[in-house]
């Protein structure tokens, strides 16, 4: 039984839906964006922790540049929360969308 609603088409036949999909390429790279981010955080606190304890120790290091170091670690750490906060919200967001 052919009806008016079967004959009807949204889209052409001819549409190719590959592009609609996230490719592997695009995922590999916001991927790397994160990774590199989380490792120039980790650098950022290992250099704050070899500033610290070279307070510490006697190592001629300044208390001014291991609290700049400190300082440096903390908010680039408290900068990827809030991105991490915003990627999860985000998520939360498309996944309440009704389709």
């Amino acid at each position: 039984m052919s009806g008016p609603i079967s004959s009807l088409r949204i889209l052409p036949a001819e549409t190719d839906f590959s592009a609609l999909r996230p490719s592997e390429e695009s995922g590999n790279g916001f991927r790397q964006v994160l990774h590199s981010a989380i490792d120039d955080i980790e650098k950022l606190e290992r250099q704050a922790e070899a500033k610290v304890s070279g307070v510490l120790e006697g190592n001629g290091t300044d208390v001014h540049s291991a609290m700049i170091a400190v300082e440096k670690a903390d908010l680039s750490f408290q900068l990827m929360i809030q991105v991490r906060n915003k990627i999860v919200s985000a998520y939360q967001e498309i996944s309440r969308m009704q389709f």
